[in-house]
């Protein structure tokens, strides 16, 4: 089993509560807008991280980290990039590479609104874990934290760090 923390749009800011909520998580994923290197480094020195760039990261994160990261997390395939929208509301580059690399679990940012949905059609769970910093007109920052065992995505938890 694979616990992993769900974390995104931190703007440049990051609560230390973090370490406390993803303690048990065996790695951290950043959905984009890291805002400054330094909040990757503090990531990456506290657990193992995936993460892609976001609009308003500068060179020093796409040098880093890509637009787009598909992998195997034990037996799902994950999808990762920054701005992707939502069921049925894809942007076009997430609907085509939907279709084409056909993952099981799809993560975006950006939007700061938290979602965690299915899309019956694609065969694909959804996961915005909302916005973490304390950066744009979201009211609550939120994190995801879950666990992926084998081929089931479970243990889903909503984590409020409170107003930004």
């Amino acid at each position: 089993m694979t616990r992993i923390g769900l974390i995104s749009d931190t703007h440049g800011w990051l609560d230390t509560a973090y370490q406390k909520h993803f303690a048990n998580c065996d790695e951290i994923w950043h959905a984009g807008d890291f805002g400054m290197v330094a909040i990757a480094d503090e990531l990456k020195n506290f657990k193992p991280l995936r993460g892609v760039y976001g609009n308003i990261d500068g060179y020093d994160i796409r040098s880093e980290y890509p637009e787009t990261l598909c992998w195997k997390c034990e037996e799902v395939s994950v999808l990762m990039l920054h701005i992707g929208g939502y069921p049925p509301k894809y942007n076009p580059n997430s609907k085509k590479l939907i279709k084409e690399l056909k993952p099981q679990l799809f993560i975006s940012g950006h939007s700061h609104i938290l979602k965690v949905m299915f899309d019956a059609t694609t065969q694909c769970l959804h996961m915005n874990p909302g916005a973490a910093g304390k950066q744009g007109w979201h009211k609550i920052r939120t994190l995801i934290r879950f666990a992926i065992d084998g081929k089931d995505i479970k243990d889903c938890e909503i984590i409020e760090l409170g107003s930004r």
